[in-house]
């Protein structure tokens, strides 16, 4: 590729990004987009709605939500948005940092060396080869050489000392949001699968003799999970009809008369494919467990939520045996309340490996068939392949305009859309390998994603120059340096341009929301609908997470070899931190808390870079015949995989549990304010998903028995709710006729 088709490129890609930001500053000032750039706010209800003027100043374009966004202190966002928003951004913080040092090194001192490493008369600078910048350029047995070597040292140890600085910061942030943070109901529960059942006892007596007799001391009550029927998918399906018209009525007459309309039993119901279900009509302080109802919806329980009175006590019975068959009375520290994934409860435990099997060589069989679309964009570089297989644009390929554009444009934004595919396929694998909670099941999908991008955007980009390439890669290993040394090079102008249209154009597209935005115009301008009143998006971790590493991958890759990528990636980084500080503050709502735990992911995949780029750079001085300069980088390799080990044992443990001494204080310091019984009564309510009779729960509570959750008829449940929903809609068109007869 010639520069010239590189700033064709980049000015395609320039052009879309001033569009999008313009459209972004002018769209978000509009009432009826509010829903879209201001859904956290409006969630949590701490955002007022203008009046709906017109006004000039709406149409103008500004940079207000920069200043606003840059100027957001860390402790604002950590409160608005949870710890998770922190790390992210914290890699953005680091991506800034290296990439700053990394670019003043190698754009003035390794990309001069590399421009004048042959000496022949250079041509016009447009009309160049883009692999005059490379490390290619470089003639073999050169000394200058060193000069890759000395920046590869000065990127290797800035980047492990800001690493070391994140771990270290990130690990007290974690630290604190656990001392510092409300009681958790999840530290004083444990999931029990598993559970044995025997045929003179019901499952509940099972549980309950078992804990008592080991675990006396410490056991304060359980919770049994049963699977949703049909009557709850009944009830789900009525409670959105019950809020659309709760809407209507809310819109016309005021928020003042919310209450008078939210007590039809419908509403405040949570769906999910799990529920506790707790019998509307019973009067009695303890269900009667000898109900036949009861006992048949026991056989079906796939386990059960057992609280304990202390952290520490919960801690310990989640991690150690319960039996001496490992396949029996399974125990997991439970997931907060609000990150419980119901619907994968239900499966049994013994097939959990066997769905993690299954998923993961689904996964493998799906990176291997996607290598067709990256050899489709790969022949779309070479004009010659192109008019192989688009006869017809001959005529148009002798024009340069459009070769440029289709070698320089098209191929990244074709693997772009292809990319599109691979989010929601990996997290539908990892939903059904059996995670039991949402922020598990997040960081299962952020995995896949991440190996997936990274092998097929860089390793099959990179290999698939022919087939003989990719078959070298496994049978023989050993050549893999010196293979990727002569490769990377070549593919450098590729990921320059994959940085310009996945990188900045899809963060200007993802700050102007055209998904929702397409749905919120035909929504309300097509179809004349309102507002719904939930507005809230959990943020994608397991998109970007993955997409700001591979960036982060490619920066270390080419840093040496093709410095030309580095502006490019620090705008990108740059351009990033804003954007998601203002997609963080504005729409985004944090529906579950992970607690920083994708730091650890990051750590491993930056430093896995790391080792990738000296693996290379060692391929490269050996190609070139610079024995010395890789017996350096063979330290240096030595060097960063220590590093590695070194903040695997020092913080890593962090991120994986807590500490006895942290949880013991935290009981100590419950009990000495007179907190912990509060604690234990709203704990036994925690993982209730419905309204729960008062009398009842406390009456449970003062016996010491379980929470149990007694199961209605199907088909009475069912009718009853019908006609609370046909009873709910003649109020409301009622009140909306009388309003309409008074105007």
């Amino acid at each position: 590729m010639e520069f010239s088709a590189l700033l064709t490129s980049a000015g395609i890609n320039i052009g879309f990004c001033a569009l999008f930001l313009s459209l972004y500053s002018v769209l978000r000032k509009q009432p009826h987009n509010y829903g879209v750039y201001f859904g956290r706010r409006l969630a949590e209800e701490k955002f007022r709605q203008q009046v709906d003027y017109f006004s000039f100043e709406r149409l103008l374009p500004t940079a207000g939500w920069i200043v606003k966004a840059y100027w957001c202190t860390e402790e604002e966002i950590r409160r608005v948005a949870g710890l998770d928003s922190v790390v992210f951004l914290r890699l953005f913080i680091f991506s800034i940092r290296i990439f700053s040092i990394t670019s003043l090194v190698c754009i003035f001192g390794v990309l001069p060396v590399n421009y004048h490493g042959k000496e022949k008369n250079h041509q016009y600078m447009p009309t160049e080869s883009l692999n005059v910048f490379t490390i290619a350029n470089i003639r073999e047995g050169s000394r200058m050489l060193w000069v890759h070597c000395v920046a590869l040292y000065v990127i290797t140890v800035s980047a492990c000392i800001l690493l070391y600085y994140e771990y270290k910061y990130i690990s007290r942030k974690r630290l604190a949001h656990i001392t510092g943070s409300p009681p958790n109901p999840g530290h004083f529960s444990v999931l029990v699968r598993s559970i044995p059942k025997l045929d003179n006892e019901l499952l509940d007596d099972t549980i309950r003799n078992f804990f008592v007799n080991y675990h006396g001391s410490s056991y304060l009550s359980h919770q049994m999970i049963y699977r949703k029927g049909s009557m709850q998918k009944f009830v789900e399906n009525a409670e959105k009809v019950y809020r659309k018209f709760v809407r209507v009525k809310l819109s016309t007459f005021g928020q003042s008369r919310r209450s008078n309309l939210s007590r039809c039993g419908l509403c405040g119901v949570r769906a999910s494919s799990f529920q506790q279900y707790r019998n509307k009509f019973i009067n009695s302080n303890k269900p009667d467990l000898s109900d036949p109802e009861v006992i048949e919806a026991q056989k079906d329980c796939p386990g059960a939520i057992v609280f304990f009175k202390t952290r520490y006590a919960a801690i310990v019975a989640s991690r150690i045996l319960q039996s001496s068959n490992p396949m029996l009375w399974v125990t997991d520290l439970a997931p907060e309340p609000r990150d419980v994934y119901w619907s994968n409860l239900w499966i049994p435990y013994r097939q959990i490996w066997l769905r993690k099997i299954a998923t993961l060589a689904a996964s493998i069989a799906f990176m291997f068939v996607f290598i067709v679309p990256v050899a489709f964009v790969q022949s779309m570089m070479q004009p010659d392949q192109i008019q192989q297989i688009f006869p017809s644009l001959t005529g148009m390929l002798k024009k340069p305009l459009f070769v440029k554009i289709v070698t320089g444009y098209l191929p990244s934004v074709v693997l772009l859309l292809s990319l599109y595919t691979v989010s929601p396929l990996m997290m539908f694998f990892s939903s059904i390998e059996g995670s039991i909670s949402r922020s598990s099941r997040k960081r299962s999908a952020c995995l896949k994603i991440l190996f997936f991008t990274i092998w097929n955007v860089f390793f099959v980009n990179v290999l698939s120059g022919s087939v003989l390439n990719q078959l070298n890669v496994f049978t023989r290993p050993r050549d893999m340096p010196s293979m990727l040394a002569e490769l990377v090079p070549k593919q450098a102008t590729f990921f320059i341009t994959y940085v310009l249209t996945s990188g900045w154009a899809s963060l200007c597209s993802e700050i102007l929301q055209v998904y929702n935005l397409v749905y919120n115009f035909f929504r309300k301008c097509i179809f004349c609908y309102r507002d719904d009143p939930e507005y809230g998006y959990s943020f994608p971790y397991h998109t970007e997470v993955p997409k700001v590493l591979l960036f982060n991958l490619l920066g270390f890759a080419f840093s040496i070899m093709a410095p030309l990528i580095l502006p490019f990636l620090l705008v990108y980084f740059c351009l990033g931190y804003l954007v998601y500080r203002n997609q963080i503050l504005n729409v985004y709502y944090p529906k579950y808390e992970m607690g920083g735990k994708l730091w650890p992911i990051m750590h491993t995949a930056l430093v896995f870079a790391l080792l990738l780029t000296q693996t290379i750079a060692l391929g490269v001085f050996t190609i070139k015949h610079a024995p010395v300069a890789a017996g350096f980088t063979i330290l240096l390799l030595i060097g960063t995989f220590l590093f590695n080990e070194y903040c695997r044992h020092r913080f890593s443990s962090i991120f994986n549990s807590c500490s006895a001494q942290d949880l013991i204080e935290l009981d100590r310091d419950d009990e000495l304010s007179g907190r912990m019984e509060e604690i234990h009564q709203h704990l036994l309510d925690a993982y209730s998903q419905g309204s729960y009779n008062t009398d009842i729960s406390r009456s449970s509570r003062n016996a010491g028995g379980p929470i149990e959750m007694v199961m209605d008829d199907p088909a009475k449940d069912a009718q009853d709710s019908n006609q609370e929903l046909c009873d709910t809609v003649k109020e409301v068109t009622g009140s909306i006729q009388e309003h309409a007869e008074e105007k």
